[in-house]
């Protein structure tokens, strides 16, 4: 991939041109498409009230703004304390994506990212490639049991993302996609980086672990028991012995 930075009038955008051609600060606006759909979340998922499907078929795009969480998110809707364009979330996220796809992961590959300043904070957005015919963890098993071979493919996954130090900060039911052969993704890396192996592995899993359980309390009818976290971390152990 091509890194390309693009001053604007207040901010920078950074682009691949072999994947988005032309890029301007009117795409990163949901009127700057002619054709845009909301990504619906489900089960306790958040934060997808900001996050669209743009562009046309063969190739479509998520555009997806920047928006705070928790307690923050109630009184700060979507600003964050600028200390430099290298530091911004979008830059980093865009290069980290990138440097992802470069080694063979299966996650989004990055499009464009911007940042607006605003004097001490500024606002982004993200622009991927979207990933055609993936469904959430979290979809899948609210409508259909996962056989052993399924939960054992989640884990190698995952253990493949660890083994190159992909560390997620919100590692989830609704961040790990499934396509329609099986494969598992891995999205929203937003403050996610590249660390050594430690004990961000496990608690990686136990957020997981939770994830699961969670969804379980919101909906007793979802398919997913304990015997289908042990699978999940057969795949995941068998993966690490096999490295």
């Amino acid at each position: 991939m091509t890194e390309i930075v693009e001053r604007t009038t207040s901010g920078a955008i950074i682009y691949d041109r072999s994947v988005i051609s032309r890029i301007s600060e009117d795409q990163f606006a949901p009127e700057g498409w002619l054709h845009r759909e909301p990504v619906s979340g489900t089960l306790g998922s958040t934060g997808r009230g900001s996050t669209l499907y743009v562009g046309n078929v063969p190739r479509q795009f998520v555009l997806r703004h920047y928006v705070r969480g928790g307690l923050v998110g109630k009184l700060n809707h979507d600003a964050y304390l600028w200390t430099g364009e290298d530091n911004t979330r979008p830059f980093r996220e865009w290069r980290l994506l990138a440097k992802l796809v470069e080694n063979g992961l299966r996650v989004p590959r990055p499009a464009a990212a911007r940042y607006t300043r605003h004097g001490l904070v500024y606002t982004a957005d993200l622009i991927t490639v979207r990933i055609p015919r993936v469904r959430s963890l979290s979809v899948h098993i609210a409508e259909q049991a996962l056989d052993e071979s399924a939960w054992h493919a989640i884990g190698h996954a995952i253990r493949q993302f660890h083994s190159q130090g992909v560390f997620h900060a919100d590692m989830n039911a609704h961040n790990l996609q499934i396509d329609e052969q099986g494969k598992v993704w891995l999205i929203d890396l937003d403050r996610g980086r590249l660390l050594p192996p430690g004990t961000w592995q496990q608690k990686t899993l136990a957020r997981l672990h939770r994830s699961l359980q969670k969804i379980c309390r919101l909906d007793p009818g979802v398919n997913f028991s304990g015997r289908n976290w042990e699978q999940l971390l057969e795949g995941y152990f068998s993966a690490s012995r096999s490295a």
